[in-house]
């Protein structure tokens, strides 16, 4: 009894031990929440920690790391009691690789902790009124493994010097072998196990960063889930690979490979992909669908990484547009153009907006390969094109004048959101309709809130799990004009 006293005596004390907690103190505290960055969330004494590897519903004991003012950092030590959602990662490495940072969360449970975090974030940074907001359950996936048609596999040694390709632990450059992600396509396997063999054979050895030796870096492989078509493209460190027709020829010899590329990168760099890419086999590029539209994929091109929850995200897209075929649009942020071809073949016009020329030359390229001729790309920043077009100093609307006047305008910004100047002139532009696609939920609240001071109030709100097992969650939403704007 006395002993149970005392143990029962010292985990209050760990329970209640906050800020004044020194590194490699033990805690004991229950999980509540889970942040962006996949943390679990627990509270003592109304300070929060922050616990890697924890899921809502364990108790966990962990030890401090890392305190500031009114939160810290512990690492986890035991689960206590699981929580009724945790499960077995599917994945073997599915906690030093840091990708996937939900695999032990039920499929379930991750759909949730997404529809909560978009909720949360347009009450609490938008400041909308939850009992007023139309968020639709999220939409899913029936299968969420092999949905990966990209990969990037950085090349290294181990410590024995043993020649691997994996992924960087999180917020590290150390590799975790790994040739078969869970996330990704079966052929990754194959395709580094040729490579790490041919590297073997002929003695050639990965980029070192700290003395900028070695020649291969990484290597780019995408997949067409239609087509099946396959690309692979080596970065290297270097002009040129030794004996690399032995190579090409054991690539080609993989089922469904179309385009074998080279890039050059010899840069002092964290920046993966080099600016030169020379083709050695095939046309360069593969080809997939989205739909019934075909699009030409490159090394360089932008394109969504899930194609089965693209396509419904695409339809939700075109849902919320509501076009007859008498409208024009506006998409900022085009990429390669794959929402506004999406979007143009119910549209009377449609008008793509992306700051970088290779995307534009990829979207022309598809829309003439679609025969679309009613969607027109321009090269430049969204927030400088659409000042000047609702200034009307845009040198294009001369030619295209219903750009001034368009019926609705899509916008699917990078992850830190549109410009305030965009944002602004999309206010004075005044169309009908706006169909914001978003990454990054808390950016998509900040910018909801702007355009509903400017009169526009949301309608829908659509979550899509584009990135099953890891927090990110894509999330499309209507805004409509108010009365009297």
């Amino acid at each position: 009894m006395k002993l149970h006293n005392h143990k029962a005596s010292k985990e209050r004390k760990i329970e209640s031990s906050g800020s004044g907690c020194q590194k490699g103190d033990p805690i004991i505290l229950d999980i509540i929440d889970i942040s962006n960055e996949g943390d679990g969330i627990g509270k003592t004494d109304a300070f929060t920690w922050f616990i890697k590897d924890a899921l809502p519903g364990d108790r966990v004991e962990a030890l401090v790391m890392k305190t500031k003012k009114s939160y810290g950092f512990a690492k986890l030590s035991r689960i206590l009691s699981p929580s009724k959602n945790r499960r077995a990662a599917p994945c073997p490495i599915a906690g030093p690789c840091g990708g996937c940072r939900l695999q032990s969360l039920s499929y379930e449970g991750q759909l949730s902790f997404k529809e909560k975090k978009v909720a949360d974030a347009l009450t609490r940074i938008g400041r909308f009124d939850r009992r007023e907001l139309i968020i639709a359950p999220i939409l899913k996936m029936e299968y969420p493994f092999r949905y990966r048609n990209k990969a990037l596999f950085p090349l290294g040694a181990d410590k024995n010097g043993r020649l691997i390709a994996g992924f960087y632990a999180g917020r590290t450059h150390h590799i975790i072998p790994c040739t078969d992600c869970l996330i990704g396509v079966p052929e990754n396997g194959a395709i580094l196990r040729i490579l790490l063999e041919f590297m073997e054979e002929f003695c050639l050895l990965p980029y070192d960063e700290k003395t900028g030796t070695g020649l291969f870096r990484h290597v780019l492989i995408r997949k067409g889930f239609v087509t099946g078509q396959i690309l692979v493209c080596p970065v290297i460190n270097g002009e040129d690979i030794p004996r690399k027709e032995i190579l090409l020829s054991r690539f080609r010899a993989i089922p469904g490979m179309t385009s074998i590329c080279l890039c050059i990168n010899k840069t002092a760099t964290n920046v993966i992909m080099g600016e030169e890419i020379r083709v050695l086999f095939g046309p360069g590029y593969i080809e997939d669908f989205i739909g019934d539209i075909r699009f030409r994929i490159s090394p360089h091109s932008f394109f969504q990484i899930n194609p089965v929850q693209t396509r419904r995200l695409y339809e939700k897209v075109l849902e919320f547009a509501a076009l007859t075929g008498k409208e024009t649009v506006l998409d900022l942020y085009c990429g390669i153009g794959s929402i506004s071809l999406f979007l143009a073949r119910k549209a009377k016009r449609v008008f793509g907006i992306e700051v970088i020329p290779q995307a534009i030359e990829d979207a022309r390229t598809n829309a003439r390969e679609n025969r679309l001729d009613n969607a027109v790309f321009f090269v430049g920043k969204a927030e400088d094109l659409m000042t000047e077009l609702f200034e009307e100093s845009l040198h294009f609307a001369r030619e295209y004048p219903e750009m001034l006047h368009p019926d609705c305008i899509v916008v699917d910004p990078p992850r830190k959101g549109c410009d305030p100047s965009c944002l602004e002139s999309m206010l004075h532009l005044s169309p009908e309709r706006i169909v914001y696609v978003s990454c990054d939920p808390g950016t998509l609240a900040r910018d909801l809130a702007f355009l509903a001071r400017g009169g526009y109030r949301i309608e829908k709100v659509q979550p899509v799990d584009q990135f099953p097992h890891t927090t990110h969650v894509e999330t499309v939403c209507l805004m409509s004009r108010g009365e009297g704007k």
